[in-house]
């Protein structure tokens, strides 16, 4: 059982659709605790369906923080949340002892934990030939090209987000050097408070098997209405995402919805594969596999 003597950061990280919701609420019950969302998808308040957010029942169950606190065409980055939690957790520390960061947004999470990088400065030539190129031709050429100068940082970034894609390539064509070179693999954490670092990683078919039931229940629950609600945007950097770009193209008369549907479980699926690369580069993670008796198991370890 938790010891208070400092102030304590449980982290929950896995794949989409593993479970981290239910057991940061099922946490937070416990302990008397607040939750910080760490999912990039989830600050939208225009996006609820197709990001998964907690329901208005799990967001009743446990105090949330930064989950519908920004609009789709609000500019924000990993610095920004950086930022924000820090102030937040200044002032949440003053009368409480534990809060629980919940996400699979690796980026966002090792930013709070373990700060940012240092980047160089960029070409502005070169990042204007890289937006023109996919302004001109879309991102499928940019990630093959990430995939021959930068696999390391292919395998993990999020290759829907085109944003990312043009930084990362922008910074190996500016300094000859690979995007995930300058990401810190050896930081340590900060140490102003306790971390414990928790992950769920489900057997692959229950996995496989969770994406494709709610992907199908997102559909019944009106994800093709909301993203129609949102096609005006669906140039901001919110919207290049899963679940949104593919029902972009059935609207705009490029795929069938039923096209659409399979191509949303594919690219979670393999959204899933490379939050499991990131997170498994961090040792310091205590696996689970959730099913009996796990949430047990969990308490027994979270000793600070």
């Amino acid at each position: 059982m938790l010891k208070i003597n400092k102030k304590k950061l449980i982290v929950i990280v896995g794949p989409t659709a593993s479970g981290k919701t239910s057991l940061s609420i099922k946490l937070a019950k416990k302990f008397k605790c607040g939750i910080i969302s760490a999912d990039s998808r989830q600050f939208y308040k225009e996006m609820s369906i197709g990001t998964a957010k907690p329901t208005n029942f799990e967001l009743e169950e446990a105090p949330h923080f930064f989950i519908n606190n920004l609009s789709v065409i609000d500019s924000y980055s990993v610095g920004k949340f950086k930022e924000e939690v820090n102030k937040f957790l200044e002032q949440y520390y003053k009368s409480n002892d534990i809060i629980i960061l919940v996400g699979g947004s690796g980026l966002f999470i090792d930013g709070v934990l373990k700060g940012l990088d240092d980047f160089p400065k960029i070409n502005e030539k070169i990042r204007n030939e890289l937006n023109l190129e996919f302004d001109t031709h879309g991102i499928n050429n940019l990630c093959e090209r990430l995939k021959m100068v930068d696999p390391d940082y292919y395998d993990i970034v999020d290759l829907n987000n085109h944003r990312r894609v043009i930084r990362a390539l922008e910074v190996y064509y500016s300094t000859n050097k690979p995007y995930s070179s300058y990401l810190s693999k050896d930081k340590t954490y900060r140490k102003d408070f306790n971390i414990k670092l928790i992950g769920i990683n489900p057997q692959r078919e229950k996995l496989k098997l969770r994406i494709e039931n709610r992907v199908d229940n997102m559909i019944s629950d009106g994800l093709v209405e909301e993203v129609k609600k949102l096609y005006k945007y669906k140039d901001y950097n919110a919207l290049n995402t899963v679940g949104y770009t593919e029902i972009f193209k059935h609207i705009d008369g490029d795929i069938s919805l039923d096209e659409a549907i399979d191509l949303i479980k594919l690219n979670t699926r393999k959204y899933s594969k490379r939050q499991m690369t990131w997170f498994r580069r961090n040792k310091d993670i205590l696996w689970y596999k959730d099913g009996e008796g796990y949430f047990e198991d969990i308490l027994d370890n979270l000793n600070f």
